[in-house]
């Protein structure tokens, strides 16, 4: 890899495959499908395909919430797609998606599959679909999806730029760090002026802008993302930091984080969810007691 103080753009460029990286294995110029593979269908009306990165989570917390409020078609199968290994790029998976990354989602409950992706559209079709997390018109459903867009428009500096240059990035690039570091931080006073005078980001009410939020800036503002946490300073965003633990704090959201989790203690992953009961008997802590 070029030293990048030495690296002049080329006048074409060219895909280099080891060009280093923690996810230069599954990246690629090129859309489509690697390998054929079926994707597998469940009983549940809505088939999610997923995990449980920030933007996974958004779709189990909501699915969740909207099963605790009484919706019984928001019931799901949620089917682990093992990003790391390439399972995206399966031909099941790229007919549902075919930007091939996580979470899709399949509604089979009307008479033709619906297939819905990026995870800002599902939240909203999902709401829409059961009345339920956004407003019906007016201010209040135009500044909740504000939010909502808002996410989907600043998510990319937090991942893609602070997180893939802070955490990932096999060099360290100062002025890379330097330039996502400063919008990430911007982004988080923007949150914390907003929840200074708001209980949720929308206003009153809890709605799909928070469960697109928290999962990125909540885990943020708690230390939980890049391990970042001191060097953003994000003890200094307190109405964040209250808004993170109070959202942290629903039973939906607990089980929903659960679902498509590979990693972190065992009782806090559930691999796949085809039924409420799996939070009782096949998370991974007991998965290993009954083996």
């Amino acid at each position: 890899m070029t030293d990048p103080s030495d690296y002049t753009p080329p006048a074409i460029w060219h895909w280099n495959k080891d060009n280093g990286g923690k996810f230069a294995s599954i990246n690629r110029p090129v859309a489509g499908a690697t390998h054929d593979k079926e994707l597998p269908v469940g009983r549940h009306p809505l088939q999610l395909y997923s995990l449980a990165t920030p933007n996974g989570v958004k779709v189990t917390v909501m699915l969740e919430e909207l099963l605790a409020l009484g919706h019984s078609g928001a019931e799901y199968d949620a089917w682990l797609i093992p990003i790391g290994e390439g399972a995206q790029f399966g031909s099941g998976f790229v007919a549902v998606n075919p930007n091939s990354k996580i979470p899709a989602l399949m509604d089979r409950s009307g008479p033709e599959p619906v297939r819905v992706f990026e995870s800002g559209a599902i939240l909203l079709y999902l709401a829409e679909k059961f009345g339920a997390f956004v407003p019906a018109s007016g201010a209040e459903r135009a500044e909740c999806l504000s939010w909502l867009f808002w996410q989907m428009g600043s998510g990319p500096f937090l991942g893609g730029g602070f997180g893939h240059f802070y955490a990932y990035a096999p060099t360290k690039i100062e002025y890379a760090i330097d330039r996502y570091a400063m919008e990430v931080k911007r982004q988080m006073d923007v949150l914390n002026q907003r929840l200074a005078a708001h209980e949720f980001v929308a206003g009153d009410a809890y709605t799909v802008a928070d469960m697109a939020i928290w999962p990125w800036y909540g885990a943020l503002a708690k230390g939980q993302l890049y391990e970042a946490g001191e060097f953003l300073q994000v003890h200094e965003y307190t109405h964040v930091v209250r808004w993170a633990d109070q959202i942290a704090q629903r039973p939906a959201v607990q089980r929903g984080r659960k679902v498509n989790r590979t990693w972190g203690e065992p009782a806090s992953q559930l691999h796949e969810r085809h039924h409420a009961s799996d939070f009782d008997t096949q998370t991974q802590d007991k998965l290993a007691a009954s083996s």
